[in-house]
């Protein structure tokens, strides 16, 4: 009954740390996405000459979830109209930030960006999406970096606590 016992704590604190590593890889992988959605937005914007209600319900169809929520929420509520574009990104950021694995950094450069979302021309608002892919890539160096100094050390982390809790415990 103790072998089970110990096996159980050990497949759970395991468990625990490739979660833990999962979430790191995640964020690298979700600022990668959120770059691409912002190029496809500018390219939306700049050549394709669409709304931001069809680029942004263009761009929910590219990407994989939480982004293409984010995207789809976003065209919903410019879609209803009665809100204007700065609140309709900050609600739609709001609603779908607790999926996502970014940090507050990310938060940051997404509401400066949703500040000025829709109230420039088309050249300057080019000019605030390379700005905004600028501070992401900032992020996405950080968020590499992170990984690769902590991903296998949470992994371990999370076996050896095991070890550790099974031998206190017998």
């Amino acid at each position: 009954m103790k072998l089970i016992g110990a096996f159980l704590i050990i497949i759970a604190t395991t468990w625990a740390g490739f979660e833990a590593a999962k979430h790191l890889s995640a964020r690298t992988k979700q600022l990668r996405q959120l770059k691409v959605a912002l190029q496809s937005l500018e390219a939306e914007i700049m050549y394709g000459h669409t709304s931001l209600i069809v680029a942004s319900k263009n761009i929910s169809k590219q990407l994989p979830m939480p982004l293409a929520m984010f995207f789809e929420h976003f065209s919903a509520k410019l879609s209803k109209g009665n809100t204007s574009v700065k609140v309709a990104w900050e609600e739609s950021l709001n609603e779908v930030w607790r999926f996502t694995a970014f940090k507050q950094g990310e938060f940051e450069v997404l509401t400066q960006f949703g500040e000025t979302l829709g109230k420039h021309d088309r050249i300057s608002q080019q000019k605030h999406i390379k700005l905004a892919l600028t501070h992401l890539e900032r992020e996405e160096s950080d968020a590499v970096d992170r990984q690769q100094r902590y991903e296998k050390m949470v992994k371990s982390l999370g076996v050896l606590s095991g070890l550790l809790l099974v031998i206190l415990l017998m």
